[in-house]
């Protein structure tokens, strides 16, 4: 059975930083095309950033530069690290593994408010 369990959500201020970790059990994440998407209230889902098996990555043009996909095979967990957050980015955020068969996380709450 896969899981993949996101956390490291939280409200935090314009301008600081957060780490959202996805956790993976029964399927590996270095064997899969891993995502980040987010989704704001009343908008569609969204790509953040995806780090394929060959290590490539592409990250949405609303956060180069700012956000930051890693992935620890050890661990078999990706993050995300975002920095200098703004309001905009304020979202629910899925964690996505692909293997053939498409799987999601059940999302954590990123809140960026003064």
């Amino acid at each position: 059975q896969v899981q993949l369990v996101e956390s490291g959500g939280g409200l935090v201020q314009p301008g600081e930083s957060l780490r959202l970790s996805c956790a993976a059990s029964g399927i590996s994440v270095s064997l899969s095309r891993m995502g980040w998407y987010r989704q704001a209230p009343g908008k569609e889902r969204e790509l953040v950033a995806i780090i394929r098996t060959s290590d490539t990555i592409d990250y949405s043009d609303s956060v180069k530069g700012r956000f930051t996909i890693s992935r620890d095979n050890a661990k078999n967990t990706v993050y995300l690290q975002m920095d200098n957050l703004k309001p905009e980015d304020t979202a629910v955020y899925y964690c996505k593994a692909t293997r053939g068969i498409v799987y999601w996380g059940q999302g954590t709450q990123v809140s960026v408010s003064s």
